[in-house]
């Protein structure tokens, strides 16, 4: 059930302005019937002012009649508040980090100049005069503009930084930098190694040899054995 905008304020004038049952009014707000109790007995945490639903054409005059005039009534309501969408536009960042916008901007397109200032601009949420600024080096604070990484500032997300590197990339006809494997195969074979010597040294323990010192006992040993 719809409810309306601003509910603990449209409760406080049903009270004041209303016979309806707290029952009611509770239902009609979305809220705990104690809460519309608190609100009649001016114990509720914080002071309301009250909110007329008719003037704001959430519910009929002739609705509350109904209500009034039965307490097992169940007030409907005209509609529902409309929900504030965003509009289409650059992406929000937080009060906070909008003073990091420069640093991100900049650490972009140093590493990746390929990217266009339209993509930049969905990346951080800034605008295409700003990234120009910035390219030209004439913004007003270039002195003070250190790159960073825009995903460490918290500006976007990694994911999203790959997406619109690759896209750009592909766009410029530029072959993606290929990942370095070199280093698996030492890896797989030094945890091989590993536990060759942790099964040899479990199978000696069996045999009631001694166990013998190695790598393997120095990774995965008690370190608090004598």
């Amino acid at each position: 059930m719809a409810q309306p905008l601003m509910p603990h304020a449209t409760a406080s004038w049903m009270v004041d302005n209303t016979s309806l049952s707290f029952d009611q009014i509770a239902e009609f707000c979305g809220l705990h019937i104690l809460e519309v109790q608190a609100i009649a007995d001016d114990t509720a945490a914080t002071k309301l002012t009250g909110r007329d639903p008719v003037r704001a054409h959430e519910v009929t005059q002739e609705e509350i009649d109904k209500g009034q005039d039965d307490p097992e009534y169940r007030l409907q309501m005209i509609k529902g508040p409309d929900q504030v969408r965003r509009t289409k536009g650059p992406r929000y960042t937080p009060v906070s980090k909008r003073q990091d916008k420069p640093d991100g901007i900049s650490w972009i397109i140093r590493n990746h100049p390929e990217i266009t200032d339209g993509a930049i601009s969905n990346l951080i949420g800034t605008t295409r005069t700003t990234i120009a600024a910035i390219r030209d080096r004439s913004h007003w604070n270039i002195a003070n503009i250190t790159p960073k990484d825009p995903v460490t500032l918290g500006l976007t997300t990694q994911r999203e930084l790959d997406a619109a590197v690759a896209k750009a990339a592909k766009a410029a006809g530029i072959e993606a930098q290929p990942t370095d494997h070199r280093l698996e195969g030492d890896r797989s074979a030094l945890i091989e190694q590993l536990r060759a010597e942790r099964d040899q040294a479990a199978r000696d323990l069996e045999n009631g040899g001694r166990e013998p010192i190695s790598e393997a006992n120095a990774l995965f040993g008690d370190p608090f054995k004598r």
